[in-house]
């Protein structure tokens, strides 16, 4: 399988993904029977943090944005210079579309640092999935995080349940089933419904892909929820 400047070649990645895709449907005896695993096809990635030290990474960062400490680390151009040759995110950002919670800012990080997918409500789909496989399998991101925020405009409409047009429908539909959760719950609705997406959307990517079930199961990733507070800008960790 080639690899270019330590990665796995993309067009290998493709291919690989097919074949995963393809196991998906004939059940976990094509792991077994082909002795196929992600990790044949996991980079050599020079820089490679662990799920935990991404985490610290992140809200040292998050703490130096709150406090007006920020460093702006990794902007200089000699570093852009660097990162056009090869990129090594050390986390991957299943976040929110919403304009008020940039990944990059809020956690005070800078170029080739975070690789972010960014969606209205963070809400899992195929591309969604597929996008995060290529940050872990081929880029060798080992943590994501599903960024939520307070007062999520998606979440709203999914609350409220009523005709949307164009194809903002198809989103919120994405998260009608964690509005479901919290229904009979106490205290703030809106809050509760936040919450109860980000953990769903998580569970949804664990549940949804076979090459990043693979990772969890090789300890090589780690997937989290988070929530951002668009009043202080603090983010917290979901469990």
């Amino acid at each position: 399988m080639s690899r270019i400047n330590g990665f796995v070649g993309r067009r290998d990645f493709l291919k690989f993904a097919s074949v995963v895709g393809i196991a998906a449907t004939t059940g976990d005896s094509f792991w077994n029977t082909e002795q196929t695993a992600v990790a044949d096809i996991h980079p050599v990635n020079p820089n490679l943090i662990s799920p935990n030290e991404a985490i610290r990474r992140l809200l040292d960062g998050n703490q130096r944005f709150i406090h007006q400490k920020r460093k702006y680390p990794d902007q200089s151009l000699e570093h852009l210079r660097l990162v056009a040759k090869a990129q090594y995110p050390f986390a991957a950002i299943l976040g929110c579309a919403d304009s008020r919670v940039p990944a990059e800012i809020v956690f005070d990080q800078g170029l080739g640092d975070l690789f972010v997918v960014r969606v209205a409500g963070n809400v899992v789909s195929d591309t969604v999935i597929g996008s995060l496989e290529y940050s872990t399998a081929v880029l060798g991101s080992q943590l994501i995080v599903v960024l939520g925020h307070k007062r999520c405009g998606a979440v709203a409409e999914a609350i409220k349940n009523e005709p949307l047009p164009g194809r903002i429908g198809l989103i919120i539909e994405g998260i009608k089933p964690s509005v479901e959760r919290v229904k009979l719950r106490t205290g703030d609705n809106m809050q509760n419904a936040v919450i109860a997406n980000i953990q769903y959307q998580t569970e949804k990517l664990q549940e949804s892909s076979t090459i990043l079930a693979k990772l969890l199961r090789e300890d090589k990733l780690k997937i989290v929820g988070a929530c951002y507070d668009i009043d202080t800008g603090k983010v917290n960790i979901i469990t």
